[in-house]
């Protein structure tokens, strides 16, 4: 399989194998006028398979949003073909309207006009995000 090199955009790179097709909902990157490809399964000698996303147009990228997914992403900015940054990420300590709070007496569910604000705190060891208003907790899905 060939997949071209892009010009100016973003690589998303080490993702967690499967995880691509949900960066690609929580990112709408279906609303992007632009090549986006997706290559699943790819060989890795240090995660054994992986998903990567290249996007063929400069764009921001939510960090939080892809630090939560997966933390391992590696955020890769090309200009004129050339890599100009790589970001490494790690699970935000904040997260707001990214998740909502599935408590049904949370003050979110009654105003959904507030954001939805998860701090993240530890559980037993295990990272978990608790709502900033109700102490509801969030667990990620690894």
């Amino acid at each position: 399989m060939n997949i071209d090199s892009i010009q100016n955009g973003v690589v998303l790179d080490h993702i967690k194998a499967g995880k691509s097709m949900d960066i690609y909902k929580y990112l709408k990157l279906d609303e992007l006028d632009c090549s986006v490809a997706i290559i699943k399964n790819v060989r890795s000698g240090r995660m054994g398979k992986k998903d990567i996303i290249k996007i063929d147009s400069p764009m921001e990228v939510d960090l939080d949003v892809l630090g939560y997914i997966d933390p391992h992403i590696t955020v890769n900015i090309i200009r004129d073909g050339v890599r100009m940054d790589k970001k490494h990420l790690a699970l935000p300590q904040r997260l707001v309207n990214v998740i909502r709070c599935k408590n049904p007496r949370c003050i979110t569910v009654s105003e959904p006009q507030l954001d939805a604000i998860f701090d993240l705190n530890e559980l037993y060891g295990q990272p978990v995000y608790r709502c900033a208003y109700c102490e509801t907790e969030e667990q990620r899905k690894a």
